[in-house]
């Protein structure tokens, strides 16, 4: 007779036809939930349910307004950015504690001087005795977590990635450095076992059993038993391994004079990789595509420590292992966590970084031609803002190479939208000039 169901925003149209079938036509239901919190859409969670459940029900709406995490400053923020939203339920958070920190608003060069603001904050709050577990870096696009990464392995501070995988700890990563590390030696077995079927490309178990008997057996590399068994495979099976070894020559000789981050980026887009997770149709291909996006970023930016007589491209590989090779920071460890948006919902921070506060990343380009993704946008940064329980920080680059490519944005209407007596802008932003 009596069911609950929490966290209702985040249901889809079957689970709201589910809960009616479980209700009958006697039962009670009580259903708990934050409209102003649904981000999910993309997993087919409608937001719309809480007001059809209103409607047909004749529901009771009880407001929990009051706000035990945030200073009133913060929720002053927050209320504003989520009230240009129509078709809300409505509410007003408030908390019994007055006043608060300001919040800051930082205007980055670009990038890189956006992570050097964020970790030069952290340290000068764990100088103050704030452990670093007290802060956490929200950003919009799993891709961003990479020049925060690199800042602070740089500067020997511990950090975990939340809910997710450091950058080149990621599948798609490993992919496209295996493929370039097989452009620079054909004999490696790692790298060749890792991409020789991705994409899928008709070589099987059966015929990679044989390389690797072979190789076993002979003592040689994966690549040179594929070479010697090659005229005793069936016709199919020979065809396919021939155009694995004819793609590696070719891609190897097409990037041998080409600049270090031309290399990483026409061998992720020949290699078949960038369009293989580009025909993914969930949220995950889109998120892949832009990491291997983010690694040409990575190669563009990157300068060798010391000259070891390595090429460009053989210098950033190896950088590239010794970077995945260093686990993330133990669990139970004080580290700083690093974390989407979506990943930050239902965890608080005494210290909250919303960083890529830029038109087209965060709202994201896409809510530019779909009108029903700029709410859900709009929610995404409510959330991200009441993360914070003391301290909140606001960021945006003025220019950003993200994506494969250098962008000048605009700041993010959200900025605009925040009340100005809340804001302290930490320096005041400067034009940077566009070629």
């Amino acid at each position: 007779r009596h069911l609950l169901v929490d966290e209702f925003q985040d249901t889809n149209g079957v689970q709201y036809d589910w809960i009616k079938i479980l209700i009958g036509k006697t039962g009670a239901p009580f259903v708990v939930g934050d409209d102003d919190q649904s981000i999910y859409r993309w997993r087919g969670a409608r937001v719309e349910n809480m007001q059809h459940f209103k409607r047909e029900f004749g529901a009771t709406v009880f407001r929990l307004e009051q706000n035990y995490r945030s200073t009133a400053v913060i929720l002053a923020a927050a209320n504003a950015v989520i009230a240009k939203n129509t078709d809300r339920m409505g509410k007003v958070l408030w908390t019994a504690a007055k006043g608060g920190e300001p919040i800051r608003v930082y205007a980055a060069y670009n990038e890189r001087d956006e992570a050097d603001f964020v970790i030069d904050r952290i340290r000068d709050h764990e100088r103050r005795g704030l452990p670093l577990s007290a802060a956490a870096v929200l950003y919009r696009s799993n891709a961003q977590s990479r020049s925060f990464e690199e800042v602070l392995m740089a500067a020997r501070i511990p950090y975990r990635v939340y809910g997710g995988l450091r950058f080149f700890e990621r599948a798609e990563i490993k992919d496209a450095l295996s493929y370039l590390r097989l452009t620079q030696s054909r004999n490696d077995d790692i790298a060749f076992e890792r991409v020789v079927n991705l994409p899928t490309r008709g070589i099987g178990g059966a015929t990679l059993d044989l390389l690797r008997t072979d190789s076993r057996d002979h003592g040689r590399s994966l690549w040179q038993a594929g070479q010697a068994i090659l005229p005793t495979l069936p016709t199919r099976a020979a065809s396919a391994l021939q155009g694995f070894f004819t793609l590696i020559d070719r891609l190897a000789a097409a990037i041998a004079e080409l600049p270090l981050h031309e290399q990483v980026q026409h061998v992720i887009q020949h290699s078949g990789l960038r369009d293989h997770h580009a025909r993914e149709k969930d949220n995950k291909g889109e998120a892949r595509v832009e990491n291997l996006d983010e690694l040409v970023n990575a190669a563009d930016g990157f300068e060798p420590e010391n000259d070891d007589g390595l090429s460009p491209l053989g210098a950033f590989l190896a950088h590239a292992s010794l970077e995945s090779g260093e686990t993330q920071a133990a669990t139970g460890l004080d580290c700083v966590q690093l974390m989407t948006l979506h990943a930050a919902k239902g965890l608080e921070f005494p210290t909250v970084f919303v960083v890529g506060l830029e038109e087209g990343l965060f709202p994201s380009e896409h809510s530019a031609f779909d009108p029903d993704r700029l709410p859900e946008e709009r929610r995404l940064c409510y959330v991200g803002l009441t993360r914070a329980m003391q301290r909140l920080y606001l960021t945006h680059a003025e220019s950003r190479r993200i994506f494969g490519r250098t962008s000048y944005r605009d700041p993010s209407r959200f900025l605009s939208e925040l009340p100005p007596e809340a804001l302290e802008d930490v320096r005041p932003r400067i034009a940077v000039s566009r070629p």
